[in-house]
């Protein structure tokens, strides 16, 4: 399964410069250059210049003696995790909003919701998000009815638990000006009743009648929510982020910690396409930041809504809505023209694409854009890419489109999917196992706070294909289920490559930085379904200390 290292560049060992840590009695495993797993039991890393000078059996020590010590006391040790899809901000200000994570009814989400209106009673709008109606008894969508019985003198907004739809009260509905006679915008739903009322649910490019309306986040607001979002990551094991979808004011935000040295982990931002300012960031070129705490290199595009919302695009309709085909967030000829300025300027794009459509429609577009000799070299990826037509699938490897997929989604979907998509469209959903086979690399995230920013739980789905409690027996669609070693590599070296950052993270290899974890277990020698179980003990990034349990 994985080999016993101890050599170690000569270059590293004779670094006159360098102060180094010796942290042994360690079950260490990283990947060498070649994604190959490697096992060790020290790791010497440099504390001031935070890289990895070598990695072994007890015999790397004696070439340290001057160097400090450190007893891993057993346990296990892990490349730093990086979570290649997620939403920092939001989740910070998630981790301040009513959780809808998990009611069981829209009964239970109400109550949720008065509850936290009576502890909160100065605040102007109430806001919540995790609310899944495919895990309701009827599996309706939810109207105003009950949330205007609940709180009727403020206006009420939850979103989805994908963000792809929210719900709201008559009290928001009535700020938005939204009536019967309002339209649907392009992209977007409002959801209606049998006479044509707003229910109360707007899907995609619909959600924006009402958001638009929320008072925006101060500087102090984002501020405390990005900290917030990095002391949650830094807990769970992630030592970097690519931060899907950033707009310029956060993006500034990042730079200026960046600046006075105050991020605590690596973030991947992608600018967002929706930002007036991106043709002003494509000409500045990218920002290749020689510490990798802040590389920016990458633009975010909207392709397609989410399944649960009915928001994803299918080349045929819905199987459990035949009037349905989903929505594209951004029409084909706008996206032809991000793209194509995007690619163009030399950055990184990355499209958000779940239903079989709208990864067609992508996948189409970087065939046209994209000079054959550069495609390898771009890395460009597709986000999600959940739903594929089966012969689209090996278009991902011709093309050398990167797929950045999220295992915990399957876990999720899995009692939803089949009625969405109807049997035949399964043979192409959530193909990890299709993708890995063909030499696709997969760039591994969870969609925080769509789900929750847990590695773990999306290592043990893409093992497994089963939810915590081992359902369905044998895993859900098993033929794509991933080996530990290859879920391990899309949380670490391959997601770096995602980001252009294999040769200097995600291994533990000489010379990378010395981002790393330790866990309660081996992951190795316990039971696949236990794998949603380990804990983080401790966090280092640049091998300092960032996070003890």
């Amino acid at each position: 399964m994985f080999r016993l290292t101890s050599l170690v560049s000569a270059l590293f060992v004779t670094s006159l410069s360098a102060a180094p840590v010796v942290l042994s009695n360690v079950q260490g495993y990283g990947f060498d250059n070649n994604r190959q797993l490697q096992q060790f039991n020290v790791l010497v890393f440099d504390d001031s210049s935070g890289k990895v000078l070598a990695r072994g059996d007890a015999s790397v020590s004696t070439q340290y003696p001057e160097a400090s010590k450190l007893d891993g006391k057993g346990k296990t040790l892990l490349p730093g995790l990086i979570d290649g899809h997620g939403h920092v901000l939001g989740l910070g200000q998630n981790l301040s909003l009513i959780e809808l994570r998990g009611s069981s009814s829209e009964l239970d989400a109400v109550q949720r919701v008065a509850e936290f209106s009576k502890h909160h009673p100065d605040l102007p709008w109430l806001r919540g998000r995790g609310w899944n109606q495919v895990l309701w008894p009827e599996k309706n969508f939810p109207t105003t009815a009950l949330l205007d019985e609940a709180v009727n003198n403020k206006p009420v907004w939850l979103t989805r638990v994908d963000g792809h739809a929210g719900w709201a009260n008559s009290k928001a509905l009535a700020l938005a000006g939204i009536t019967r006679e309002t339209l649907d915008p392009a992209g977007g739903e409002i959801i209606r009743d049998a006479k044509g009322n707003p229910t109360g649910v707007l899907v995609d490019n619909a959600m924006g009648l009402v958001q638009q309306h929320i008072p925006s986040a101060t500087y102090a607001d984002q501020l405390h929510a990005l900290n917030a979002a990095f002391e949650h990551l830094l807990a769970l094991g992630i030592t970097s982020v690519h931060d899907a979808g950033v707009d310029t004011s956060t993006v500034k935000l990042y730079q200026q910690l960046a600046a006075e040295h105050k991020l605590p982990m690596r973030v991947y931002p992608m600018l967002s396409a929706d930002d007036s300012q991106l043709p002003k960031w494509l000409a500045a070129g990218i920002i290749d930041d020689p510490t990798d705490y802040l590389d920016i290199r990458s633009v975010k595009i909207y392709g397609d809504g989410a399944l649960g919302s009915r928001g994803a695009a299918l080349i045929d309709p819905y199987s459990d809505h035949p009037s349905q085909s989903g929505l594209l967030v951004t029409q084909p000829d706008q996206l032809s023209q991000i793209m194509k300025m995007t690619i163009d300027a030399g950055f990184q794009t990355n499209v958000h694409a779940i239903g079989d459509l709208a990864n067609r429609l992508v996948l189409d577009r970087f065939e046209k854009f994209v000079p054959k000799d550069k495609r390898e070299s771009s890395r460009h990826r597709i986000e999600h890419a959940q739903i594929v037509s089966p012969k689209d699938i090996p278009r991902f490897a011709s093309l050398h489109v990167i797929p950045a997929m999220q295992a915990v989604h399957a876990t999720s979907d899995k009692n939803m999917a089949g009625d969405r998509l109807g049997v035949a469209r399964l043979r192409g959903a959530y193909a990890w196992r299709s993708f890995i086979d063909q030499g696709s690399i997969i760039v591994g995230g969870s969609d925080f706070p769509v789900e929750l920013a847990e590695p773990f739980h999306g290592i043990h789905a893409s093992v497994t294909r089963q939810d915590h409690e081992n359902q369905p027996k044998g895993g859900w669609l098993p033929e794509q289920r991933l080996t530990l070693t290859e879920a391990l590599r899309s949380f670490t070296i391959d997601a770096a490559y995602g980001a252009f950052q294999e040769n200097s993270m995600g291994t533990l290899a000489p010379g990378s930085w010395a981002d790393f974890i330790l866990v309660d277990r081996d992951i190795y020698q316990i039971p696949p379904e236990q794998l949603w179980q380990v804990t983080v003990e401790k966090t280092f990034v640049n091998g300092k200390q960032a996070f003890s349990k």
